[in-house]
């Protein structure tokens, strides 16, 4: 369910376990801390020995989610080379297979992001900008050397981020018949599409 960069253990890590099932089945208003701590198997009194709040358990499990997200997107444009598709194929796919690989944390990342306070989201807000302007910076160098063609680079960029993220909903359910590698394959192919330069042949 969670990453191994995560560094909590023991008692902290039951309570992200717990939050991370109850945040994904009920949100963020529908889990009360005696849910959680009851999930994790301790008292109310001890989940506030290891966060201060509800809020600041979500928090912590929102910016674990996007901090997995952009570390994998940087490896992957890192590994990619200098060539725009391989590069924008590189970034898709480390998208798609980050939402699914921890479907449950990026649901949570994404759909309780707004119940933060805004001091609360911030550092999950920088992690996806720099995400986004990653996608956005390779997309417009392909524009600039005349591989790509975009119309509108908020549209396309979105619509890109979008179809990532929607496999943290249906591919649980598919895991069994659809490999990764394949369904990460077919995104890349898609972006590409969405990005090619018009044919100019009849």
């Amino acid at each position: 369910m969670l990453p191994s960069s995560l560094t909590a253990d023991g008692t902290r890590l039951r309570l992200l376990r717990a939050g991370l099932e109850l945040f994904a089945a009920r949100g963020y208003h529908g889990t009360s801390i005696r849910d959680i701590a009851t999930a994790a198997g301790v008292q109310s009194a001890t989940l506030y020995g290891h966060f201060a709040s509800k809020e600041e358990l979500l928090a912590e499990l929102v910016v674990l989610g996007h901090e997995e997200h952009h570390r994998r997107l940087v490896d992957a444009l890192m590994d990619a080379g200098s060539d725009p598709d391989d590069q924008l194929r590189a970034l898709v796919s480390a998208h798609v297979a980050s939402h699914a690989t921890f479907p449950m944390l990026a649901t949570v990342a994404n759909a309780e992001l707004a119940r933060l306070s805004a001091a609360a989201a911030a550092p999950a807000h920088v992690l996806r900008a720099k995400s986004i302007d990653l996608l956005g910076t390779v997309i417009g160098r392909g524009v600039r050397q005349g591989v790509f063609a975009v119309d509108n680079m908020e549209i396309t960029l979105t619509a890109i981020a979008t179809m990532g993220i929607s496999v943290a909903a249906w591919y649980p359910a598919r895991a069994a018949e659809l490999r990764i590698d394949v369904l990460c394959r077919s995104f890349g192919d898609l972006a590409l599409r969405l990005v090619q330069m018009p044919s100019t042949s009849p």
